[in-house]
């Protein structure tokens, strides 16, 4: 009987399926949206319009950037680490005591942006803008305690 049991149960048992993340943010509008806090890590936010987003605190590790436009956006406590931010721009934005640890920034525009408290531990960034970002870098991040300047290679 406990035999019998046993294999109807098995015979019934049906296979568990993973969840697909289905959430596309590829060329999307998400002018002034709050996105403060989120999980967003490894989402995909190609060619997206991100205009005064709120992404304080938000979690874009592994994330995809490409061609976004983060004007005015707020990336304070942000975590970038090992993101990709290719071809953005993020004039004016606050990345205030952001992680962007190993995160590829190449073809980026950090013009106006605030960077105290920022980490860029082994990122990748075009030279020029090292040296932009090095004349107004400053503090030490909270997260990590590594300071801007150190972080950045600055001389």
């Amino acid at each position: 009987m406990i035999c019998l049991a046993f294999v109807w149960i098995v015979l019934d048992a049906k296979p568990a399926i993973a969840a697909i993340d289905t959430v596309n943010y590829n060329n999307a509008n998400l002018n002034n949206q709050d996105f403060s806090k989120a999980d967003l890590s490894g989402k995909a936010f190609v060619g997206a319009e991100m205009r005064n987003a709120n992404l304080q605190g938000a979690d874009l590790s592994h994330a995809i950037l490409t061609k976004a436009v983060l004007l005015d956006a707020n990336l304070r406590d942000a975590n970038l680490t090992d993101a990709l931010v290719d071809r953005v721009f993020l004039l004016g934005a606050d990345l205030t005591n952001a992680v962007l640890e190993q995160a590829t920034m190449t073809r980026t525009s950090f013009q106006d942006v605030t960077v105290t408290g920022a980490d860029f531990t082994d990122a990748i960034l075009d030279r020029y803008e090292i040296f932009q970002l090095c004349q107004r870098a400053d503090g030490t991040n909270p997260v990590t305690g590594v300071a801007t300047r150190d972080s950045l290679g600055c001389r």
